[in-house]
């Protein structure tokens, strides 16, 4: 067939050069991918083979370093036309497996945006890629998976071509996902049944796909991966690798596909069963290292499966058969399968030990295999590492090997132990750990490992065995199983457990997470036996309340931190609330050493999260007279007193709650004097009786109840330290339960009035009658609030002007006090001034003698003499005068002192006849 126009020449296909052409001479003229597609399938040229075969050779000569994206469409529609023709001529399989070589090179791209332009063209052509498996030529197949493998997890090649450039390795695999390849594969197994080498290379492809792509492993399961893997997993396998490749592909559906979706797959029999007969295969005829790692993978599996009731574990008999070699060797059996099994000390089989733990506590989800690990001694196998580490016992595990099988033996059995109650105690559960709990605090030497994960924070020490020995009694305590607890308390676990905490808490060993966790747990277990007997608490009493005063008063600063504190003090109040309260011995003996006056300064200095468990432990420890004095006595930051912090607390709580108050504290809204705005913007709703109202909720949600109850306890007047704004917030609380009832009453009104219910007149009318009387009552604590404040603030300026007045005296005496001292310097630096000040002196006294003088009594207003400056009076002082002074007896000079001294006020001591006196005039 002639052309008679010349084929152009496309400028942005590699040029000869960059093939190698131009190095060997040879110039090759480009193809026109347009001719071949006319070529292959007109009428005229369909059958001519030969001129094919040359020209796709030419093809993959000429795109031998990638295909660019603007020929895709051009390629793929070669490929089907070749796939087509192959059911009559095998000549042209490789041709198609040389270009689907091709395909798994990155594409070509000229611009950066290319990829983004011709992105649904890529993703459809590698789409159309999948569908070649519909060839029914293996080695088609096979090429087929290389290329996709190589494309998806092969880097670029950093080389660069004239005007093309590779796209990016993350690009060819969001392509490669969004094209839905991988669901094509998925569906192709069912087509390669009779070509064991073929499913194994999709099984290899699909291994690469879903390895670190969600979206992969989703387009899988709509494909039903899971159940088609399923179902191939015992398949005849030469090579001995399907095994390996399906199981690692399940284990990545199960990392990062929906589990839902993957459980309803599996969640028949036929899936179980083969996966049963797969692992009991692998279980039984291990006998290298690479099967031990593919018998633990489809161990862990099984666990992740157990995990949801849903699937058939227990119908199929998976769960008795894996319960049989999860018990092996410590119960012994009859089942013949595990008469020739042997596990040794390699890491295998002690990995392969660790997962049967964690599938016994998998296995608890659902309670019908309960009775199943009952009746296959799960209890008695994990209780065989329950023991001190000094014998290792018949198995031949390294020290370090016991020491985490016993400590991950013991966290399973903190999950499972607490369903299977009747099987602990048969085991003698209590005392097997109590005797551990010996060992851990003797003498004896013993080194711990520390490798575990189990392990952590006791190297070198029986720490760790110790930590989950009592979180496992913890776990069982707590359960509230009298029959569990009686035990303890028969087996002495009281005394033992306060020895433990008092050495705990009085080493000076630095503190530890461990150590805090450790003294927690036993706070926790002495709280479950004591709670609700009343001998016990007694028992608890003689030892236990000076370790409780001394755990509440840790440094409030420590609350917060993560080594956990917190925790601590919180079970050391409801050790307080359970061990403590409702014993008069014990509380006495708590109350005496201060145990209120720590409660309330813990509760001034905690979080608003731990006043509830305070409150209500303060106010069960209110029933006891003492009590009250000692929170009326008590004095905290800034002198303040119980019932201030109490009113404090109460603020806080309604300042949280949005509740509608002023800037004083009072009441603004009488209907609802105690809902938040954020309750009353949820509104009423039609609940069912059995389901608590919002006003009811309320009263567990939020510690204002306690607090009310305290104050009922401790009164509503005559409390110390209360401003006017807290007997302002004290009217409120007094009426708190009025509040409540109110609030109940407009709750069944609203509701009522939501669901279109009409009680007769007379109810509406008592109705009407009752939240009237309760709005009313709102009003009045209003009132009464403002008359509270308005009194303060009336006494508040009284005491304002009484300051003002003291202030304005203080300032007329400093005036006073000033003329007075001027004129005093007058008088003694200006002789003039002070001869008149002398002479008013005399006229002020003339003027006030009587007019008739009794010259009998007459007494001299001046002292003769004076000539110093000053006002002086006739009292004089007597000091005596040393003899060598003055030498023989006093006689007196210039003055006339005889009588002067007969009259002196003060005379000290010394004879006046015989020692002289010298004279001191003021």
């Amino acid at each position: 067939m002639s052309v008679t126009k010349s084929i152009p020449v496309v400028r942005h296909i590699i040029r000869d050069s960059d093939l190698g052409s131009k190095a060997k001479g040879v110039h090759t003229r480009p193809v026109d991918l347009n001719l071949v597609v006319n070529l292959i399938e007109d009428r005229f040229s369909c059958n001519l083979l030969d001129r094919h075969l040359h020209t796709l050779k030419r093809i993959v000569k000429q795109y031998q370093f990638g295909f660019p994206i603007r020929d895709l469409v051009q390629v793929f529609k070669i490929l089907n036309l070749c796939a087509e023709k192959v059911r009559d001529q095998d000549a042209y399989i490789q041709p198609i497996c040389e270009i689907l070589t091709l395909c798994g090179l990155p594409f070509l791209k000229e611009k950066a945006s290319d990829e983004s332009n011709f992105a649904q063209v890529v993703s459809e052509s590698i789409s159309q890629m999948g569908y070649l498996l519909r060839v029914p030529s293996a080695k088609v197949r096979l090429q087929l998976c290389d290329s996709i493998i190589r494309l998806y997890s092969k880097e670029p090649p950093k080389q660069e071509f004239e005007e093309y450039y590779p796209t990016s390795n993350s690009y060819n695999m969001q392509m490669i996902e969004e094209s839905g390849v991988v669901e094509t594969l998925v569906m192709g197994l069912a087509l390669v049944g009779s070509q064991p080498e073929v499913k194994l290379r999709i099984m290899q492809t699909l291994q690469c796909l879903s390895r670190s792509s969600a979206m992969n492993c989703n387009l899988m399961l709509n494909a039903q991966a899971a159940n088609k893997i399923c179902h191939i997993l015992n398949d005849p396998d030469p090579s001995g690798q399907l095994l390996f490749r399906a199981s690692e592909v399940l284990w990545n559906l199960l990392d990062q596909a929906s589990k839902k979706e993957l459980v309803d797959q599996l969640s028949n029999f036929e899936c179980i069963n083969s996966f049963k007969e797969a692992f009991l295969n692998q279980m039984l005829n291990v006998c290298s290292h690479s099967d031990r790692q593919l018998r633990n993978d489809l161990l862990i599996i099984t666990t992740s499966l157990a995990e949801h009731p849903r699937i058939p574990m227990i119908e199929t008999g998976f769960t008795k058969l894996l319960i049989v070699f999860a018990t092996f060797p410590e119960v012994k059996s009859n089942n013949p399968l595990v008469h020739g099994l042997k596990i040794s000390s390699s890491h295998e089989d002690f990995e392969m030990k660790k997962i049967f733990f964690n599938l016994l506590v998998a296995l608890t989800n659902d309670l019908a295999s309960i009775q199943v690990l009952s009746e296959g001694g799960a209890l008695l196998a994990l209780f065989y590492y329950v023991k001190p580490n000094e014998n290792p016992g018949v198995q031949d595990w390294s020290p370090a090997q016991f020491e985490e099988l016993q400590l991950h033996a013991l966290a399973t059995l903190i999950s499972v132990a607490p369903v299977m109650v009747d099987d602990y105690m048969n085991c003698q559960g209590n005392t097997r750990l109590l005797l551990l709990l010996d060992w851990c605090v003797s003498q004896d030497p013993y080194f711990g490992k520390g490798n575990a994960f189990h392990a952590a924070g006791g190297r070198g020490s029986k720490k760790a065995q110790m930590h989950y020995c009592l979180r496992l009694l913890r776990s069982m305590a707590s359960l509230g199983e009298e029959l569990i607890n009686q035990n303890l308390h028969d087996q002495g676990a009281i005394p033992q457990l306060l020895d433990i905490l008092k050495s705990m808490t009085s080493s000076t060993e630095e503190e530890t997470k461990i150590n805090l966790d450790m003294q927690t747990d036993i706070l926790i277990i002495l709280s479950s036996i004591c709670e609700h007997d009343i001998h016990r608490k007694e028992l608890f009493a003689a030892f236990g309340v000076e370790i409780l005063i001394k755990l509440l008063k840790i440094d409030p600063n420590k609350f917060y931190s993560s080594m956990g504190h917190n925790k601590l003090i919180l079970s050391t109040i409801d050790c307080i609330w359970c061990c403590i309260v409702g014993c008069y011995i014990a509380e006495d003996s708590y109350i005496e050493m201060g145990g209120i006056f720590l409660l309330l300064d813990f509760l001034e200095a905690s979080s608003k999260r731990m006043h509830n468990l305070t409150l209500g432990t303060l106010l069960e420890l209110c029933d006891n007279t003492k009590t009250i004095h000692h929170m009326n006595v008590w004095r905290g930051k800034n002198d303040s007193t119980a019932a201030s912090l109490l009113l404090h607390l109460w603020k806080e709580e309604e300042k949280e709650m949005r509740v509608k108050r002023d800037m004083q504290g009072r009441i603004l809204d009488a209907k609802k004097p105690l809902i938040g705005i954020m309750q009353d913007e949820y509104g009423i709703t039609t609940l069912p009786a059995s389901r608590p109202s919002p006003a009811v909720i309320d009263l567990f949600e939020n510690s204002r109840v306690k607090i009310y109850s305290i104050f009922c306890k401790l009164g509503f007047e005559h409390l110390p330290g209360l401003s006017a704004r807290d007997y302002a917030t004290l009217a409120i609380v007094h009426r708190y339960l009025d509040f409540k009832v109110g609030g109940i009453w407009y709750e069944i009104d609203k509701e009522l009035k939501r669901e279109a219910v009409h009680p007769i007149n007379l109810d509406l009318d008592s109705m009407h009658t009752i939240t009237k009387h309760y709005e009313n009552l709102g009003r009045q604590v209003a009132h009464h609030q403002t008359d509270i404040l308005e009194n303060q603030q009336k006494h508040d300026v009284f005491d304002e002007e009484k300051m003002y007045a003291e202030i304005q005296h203080n300032h007329k005496q400093s005036e006073l006090f000033k003329t007075a001292w001027q004129k005093y310097m007058a008088r003694t630096s200006n002789h003039e001034i002070l001869k008149e000040a002398k002479k008013f002196q005399e006229e002020v006294i003339e003027s006030s003698s009587p007019e008739k003088k009794d010259l009998s009594s007459v007494h001299k207003t001046h002292i003769a003499g004076l000539y110093t400056t000053g006002f002086w009076g006739r009292l004089v002082s007597i000091e005596t005068t040393p003899p060598e002074l003055l030498g023989g007896p006093f006689s007196p000079v210039n003055l006339k002192i005889k009588g002067t001294c007969r009259n002196s006020s003060t005379m000290k001591t010394g004879d006046a006849g015989n020692k002289p006196c010298s004279l001191s005039v003021k």
